[in-house]
């Protein structure tokens, strides 16, 4: 039997299908003939990057922003967000006429602020500050204690978290055929919630799996703990889904309706990204690759099994293309990076090349760093392989020459430019 508090949120996920019914929003959930045939399984894909903004943000936001009392749309809005609730808050302001101040991270990327001003056009100001959304966040509240505003939270709210559910409705409602799993990113926690919820009162045998960036499971480890915690630190290059903290109206949703939940590597997501531009012609952002690169974790369970996987948004960044290529390449073992001792002495490098690098190895960056006495100095390289496994031939050859070196793995960030 369901938690009354279930039931009454569910009721509000239903009232929020007729509240977005005017918009059209409805994207298809498609199966996946790749993906179908590499795991055993019948793989459908949820498109919310399909979606006017580009990304499920919309659902949320326009539910709220238009259940506002008249006082509170004519003082207007604030709201904070590393772009994809930026844009639904835009969107659904043009659309009510209600004036938004919108904070972003000062790293968020020009595409994102662009789509956000193009969304919202004379209805939105876009202020830049904080490094993470959760400094944004903080900046915005205290705007809209300020100028007395209605601050739209992401995904703590249950008008968001209604309207985000709404992309379970669409699910249950476009497959005719039991649903075993479905795979749903988190950041705040918001668009899971709303899919525990939806699927508990009419899917309840579906085991609903939470997806998080490895540098930032902040769910992953409220749940573990059994209280909500606040991360230290997180890796922000997952922006759609890279929050400290989790909702406080989220957690215990997630924490009792999930059936699981994945960390996926950053360089993992990055690999599925590449994977599904090329193979499948789609443009995603790094969050809603996050379901599908969670597919590997649950091979044996998915396999003769109907599995959804939510594609949560398509808002990349061209310019990010080769940073995500970087991380993939990492992430595969075909990219490695080392600080090596050589000589001050005209042709160490080349003698570097011809002594280190095997046929198929490729010498990809090279900056010279510093010297340690005047006969010797430091360079990192960054070197391509054609396999993983050629990595054993590198570190073998640069010890039968005695070269003095640091493997760099996992510390790439630390010296690439760019």
């Amino acid at each position: 039997m369901q938690p009354t508090n279930q039931i009454l949120l569910f009721k509000e996920i239903e009232e929020a299908r007729d509240t977005l019914g005017d918009l059209g929003i409805s994207t298809p959930t498609a199966y996946n003939t790749n993906l179908s045939t590499e795991f055993s399984a019948s793989v459908y894909l949820k498109r919310e990057d399909l979606q006017v903004v580009r990304s499920y943000k919309l659902r949320g936001a326009y539910n709220k922003i238009k259940g506002l009392e008249e006082a509170q749309s004519t003082r207007g809005i604030v709201c904070a967000s590393a772009g994809n609730h930026a844009q639904g808050v835009a969107y659904s302001c043009h659309l009510l006429d209600i004036s938004a101040k919108i904070y972003m991270p000062l790293g968020t990327t020009v595409q994102k602020v662009k789509q956000v001003q193009r969304f919202g056009k004379n209805n939105v100001e876009i202020i830049l500050g904080g490094a993470t959304y959760d400094d944004a966040c903080e900046l915005a509240k205290q705007e809209a204690t300020a100028s007395n505003r209605m601050f739209i939270h992401p995904f703590d709210d249950h008008k968001i978290i209604a309207g985000q559910g709404t992309v379970g409705l669409e699910i249950i409602e476009s497959l005719h055929v039991p649903i075993d799993y479905v795979f749903v990113p988190i950041g705040g926690g918001g668009l899971a919630s709303g899919i525990v919820t939806a699927f508990a009162a009419l899917s309840p045998q579906t085991r609903i799996i939470g997806v998080e960036p490895a540098g930032a499971a902040s769910m992953k480890l409220s749940v573990e703990r059994g209280i909500n915690t606040t991360l230290e630190s997180i890796d922000r290059f997952v922006d759609g889904a890279a929050v400290k903290r989790v909702g406080e109206l989220t957690f215990p949703i997630c924490q009792e309706g999930l059936h699981g939940i994945v960390a996926v590597p950053e360089g993992k997501v990055c690999s599925t990204l590449l994977r599904l531009y090329n193979e499948e012609a789609m443009v995603v952002e790094p969050a809603g690759a996050l379901s599908i690169a969670a597919l590997d974790h649950y091979k044996e369970e998915i396999r003769g099994k109907v599995a959804v996987c939510i594609v949560t948004g398509g808002n990349n960044d061209v310019t990010r293309m080769e940073e995500i290529r970087e991380r993939s390449l990492a992430y595969e073992g075909l990219k490695h990076y080392f600080r090596i001792r050589l000589e001050q002495r005209p042709g160490s490098l080349k003698s570097f090349i011809t002594e280190v690098l095997g046929e198929d190895d490729d010498l990809t960056y090279f900056q010279f760093s510093e010297k340690d006495k005047r006969e010797h100095g430091h360079a990192v390289v960054g070197i391509g392989l054609k396999s993983k496994e050629d990595l054993q031939g590198i570190i073998s050859r640069l010890d039968a020459r005695n070269y003095k070196y640091s493997h760099l793995s996992g510390q790439e960030d630390l010296f690439v430019v760019g």
